[in-house]
């Protein structure tokens, strides 16, 4: 039968014990000084060192080489009283340990006083140590206060206690008073590896901070749990899956999905988190213990940044890495909204009839930062704008103009608008040929609006163009009356819409794999799909969704062939195909919107002012095709107003290609060494059509407000 932790491994002396410098550092000087008193105080919890502390006092105390002249802190461990008081060692008649809860009357206390008046059999010092001493009574104390008040100089008294408010003030005066504390876990985490490296167990990474949060700073409760662990291991490796259910504490891995759900306004994945926890048996209130833990970790990370290691230092490092990236998709004021959720809920689910309930409500209140106007509810909807993200975590529905009621008191002056019908082969008409007034609404703006639209327009789907109406001839303006607006079409919920499974937890938790593939296939996409840019949206029977913060980065990624590169490295990596498509943030948890309404073109090129890249990318576009020469007849000679041979005729083909063309015959020009044609290493440059300011805007998301060409002109 072996020893348990706790008392194979108890101090000897004061160097070996940890966490108490503020007492073991003025004890050790009162000792090498020989200023010892006549009775200590020792209070503290629970498994702190109290009574250790106090058989190593006894053991220097009576020590053979402890003399007043060279009197020393350290026992010898050679003597006969150090062998006796050793771990393990039978005892000494001159140190009585008492336990003063079954002997704290006052007639065991004339006893003891009694039994002080004789000498010490053999030691220098009669020690008593007196555990519990908050259980003797009043009268018990009353009756030690003579002795305890001039006890001979042969007497030491020791009271050891959890409680010392107990301790009757007339005694505690007389004694040195030394508080023990809780052993903080960046201490007591090295000396349980260094335990665990002793009996030769090995540890998973994680284990050892779970087993010093369930012991709760003591030394004596983390060593009786760090020894149940081992013994139910059967000498092989401590697991963290093994030691978080007996312990009965959460998973990380479950932590991991409800954040990075709460952090995607995934609210099915949300509630299916909740339905394991009550379904593996585990306590909800320790759930939402955990997790408050969790968001004070991310709080951290999100003030200290890459400081974080030091204040979280027990974490690992790949924990500490996905925390990193929770935090930053959630944010400051999220967090702290979060946080003061969770506290509220985890008072009120204490003595609940129903916590499964109030957890399932919190889940919901964490998913909906919109419904509260508290201070804050608007910092954490500020935080999103500031983000670049929708504030109540869903997309702007922006309703058509034929479904916009009119406003009901005054009525509106409505000019229908006169666009031309463009066939698909035919080029496009110039903006300042068919400039017509538009359709006026008066729709007030909304701050989502103005934050989250793109900085251009992508192309409408053909579905939205074939259904478009055929445009009529533009009227007088006519006075319209007041009319009955259409109900505006139902919006699915955000669950609904959302719809992301079981496969997307999975693929959350694997998708660090997938991002090192994409890394070694291709590196412009594995920056562009950063988790600081984009995280995994939704993963379905066919198609996964990946969301990005920007709207820039989400165009650049549905142009390029990046979507078949994360598709190889998804089928490389996890083994099955699926199609991958790029959207914003905010399209995770709303309905689609209609195409937007036309706005009116004009002609702003002698406009000194900046440049938008969707009007720079509808320069480009609108400009009307240079007229192609008419073939001459064969057989007729060239009119003398022909352009002379040695001059090329204009290149035929669309605005882009000619564009394009130029920029590179100017790039020659200046710069013999530059090649005619791009790069063939870089497809999006090859395969894009975009030069100037529009490749500007598409690639990097920027805007061109001035543009200098090599002859002077703009």
């Amino acid at each position: 039968m072996t020893t348990a932790l706790y008392r194979r491994y108890r101090p000897e002396n004061f160097a070996e014990v940890i966490g108490q410098d503020h007492v073991t550092a003025p004890l050790r000087q009162a000792l090498r000084s020989g200023q010892v008193n006549h009775a200590y105080l020792f209070s503290g919890p629970r498994g702190c060192g109290k009574t250790t502390s106090a058989r190593i006092l006894a053991r220097i105390l009576n020590c053979a080489q402890n003399t007043e002249e060279n009197p020393t802190d350290t026992p010898c461990d050679v003597c006969e009283s150090c062998r006796e008081l050793a771990r393990g060692g039978p005892g000494s008649l001159d140190v009585v340990e008492i336990d003063a809860a079954s002997h704290g009357g006052v007639d065991d206390a004339r006893e003891l006083r009694e039994r002080a008046t004789f000498a010490p059999a053999r030691d220098r010092y009669k020690v008593f140590i007196l555990d519990e001493a908050h259980m003797v009574s009043n009268q018990g104390f009353n009756a030690l206060l003579k002795i305890v008040e001039e006890p001979p100089p042969h007497i030491k008294f020791i009271f050891a206690t959890t409680e010392p408010d107990k301790v009757i003030g007339t005694i505690r005066s007389r004694t040195h008073h030394y508080p023990f504390r809780l052993v903080p876990p960046d201490v007591l985490v090295p000396y349980l590896q260094q335990l665990c490296d002793s009996e030769g167990v090995p540890v998973a990474s994680g284990v050892l901070p779970l087993v010093v949060r369930a012991g709760g700073g003591s030394v004596r409760d983390t060593l009786s749990v760090l020894d149940q662990l081992i013994a139910g291991s059967g000498g092989g490796e401590l697991g963290y899956e093994g030691a978080a259910a007996l312990l009965g504490y959460t998973q990380a891995s479950l932590l991991d999905d409800l954040t990075e759900a709460i952090a995607a306004r995934d609210g099915a994945s949300a509630f299916r988190v909740v339905e394991r926890v009550i379904s593996t048996g585990h306590e909800p209130r320790r759930f939402v213990e955990d997790l408050l833990e969790r968001l004070r970790d991310l709080i951290v990370i999100a003030a200290s940044g890459d400081a974080a290691d030091a204040a979280l230092r027990d974490v690992p490092t790949d924990q500490l890495d996905r925390m990193r990236l929770q935090a930053r998709h959630l944010g400051a004021s999220e967090l702290s909204r979060s946080a003061d959720l969770c506290n509220a809920a985890l008072t009120e689910m204490t003595g609940a009839t129903s916590p499964r309930l109030h957890l399932e409500l919190l889940m919901a209140r964490l998913l909906l930062p919109a419904v509260e106007d508290t201070r804050s509810g608007f910092g954490a909807r500020l935080d999103r704008l500031e983000r670049g993200l929708p504030a109540d975590g869903s997309a702007p529905v922006r309703v058509p103009v034929e479904t916009t009621p009119a406003p009901a008191a005054t009525p509106s002056v409505v000019t229908a608008p006169r666009p031309e019908p463009v066939p698909p082969a035919s080029p496009v008409t110039p903006p300042a040929a068919t400039a017509a007034p538009e359709k006026t609404v008066p729709v007030p703006p909304t701050v989502a609006d103005t934050e989250d639209s793109p900085p251009w327009d992508p192309a409408p789907p053909t579905e939205q163009i074939a259904a478009s109406p055929e445009p009529e001839p533009a009227p007088a303006p006519v006075v319209a009356p007041p009319t009955p607006a259409a109900p505006p079409a139902p919006v699915a919920p955000a669950a609904r819409a959302a719809g992301a499974g079981p496969d997307t937890e999975v693929l959350r938790r694997r998708w660090p794999e997938v991002l090192e593939t994409v890394k070694g296939l291709r590196r412009v996409t594995w920056a562009l799909i950063d988790p600081r840019n984009a995280q995994v949206a939704e993963l379905d029977a066919t198609t996964l969704k990946i969301a990005f913060d920007n709207p820039a980065l989400a165009t650049t990624f549905r142009n390029g062939a990046h979507a078949d590169v994360v598709a190889r490295a998804v089928r490389e990596t996890l083994g099955f195909d699926v199609r991958v498509e790029g959207i914003l943030a905010e399209q995770v948890t709303s309905t689609p919107a209609p195409a937007a309404a036309p706005r009116p073109a004009a002609d702003e090129r002698s406009n000194p002012r900046a440049v938008t890249p969707a009007e720079a990318a509808a320069s480009w576009d609108d400009e009307p095709p240079m007229p192609e020469p008419p073939d001459d007849e064969p057989g007729e000679p060239a009119t003398p107003d022909a352009p002379p041979q040695d001059v090329a005729p204009p290149a035929p083909g669309t605005a882009r290609e000619r564009g394009m063309a130029a920029a590179r015959e100017s790039a020659s020009r200046s710069n013999p060494n530059v090649p005619d044609d791009p790069s063939p290493d870089d497809p999006d440059i090859t395969t894009s059509s975009l030069i100037g300011a529009p490749l500007v805007a598409q690639m990097l998301g920027g805007t061109v407000i001035d543009e200098q060409l090599d002859d002077g002109t703009s």
